[in-house]
């Protein structure tokens, strides 16, 4: 399964992912370099959005909702 992940290259190559990345075992990866300047590592969208979001999700029906996939 492809799953895309924003990154940050310096000048020097050095790359940084922007979110924490957890797998199972070692992956291959490729990187596209994008020609734009970076925006600052936040998404407009999801900082405009989060308040709105959160009065969705953080209530009891939705806690219940999903329980079943925070059982260990």
């Amino acid at each position: 399964m492809l799953q895309t992940y924003e990154a940050l290259v310096d000048k020097d190559g050095n790359l940084r992912l922007l979110e924490s990345v957890r797998l199972p075992a070692d992956r291959r990866a490729l990187v596209v370099m994008l020609d734009e300047k970076p925006t600052g590592g936040h998404s407009e969208t999801a900082l405009l959005s989060e308040q709105s979001l959160a009065e969705d999700w953080n209530c009891p029906e939705e806690d219940e909702a999903w329980s079943h996939l925070q059982q260990a």
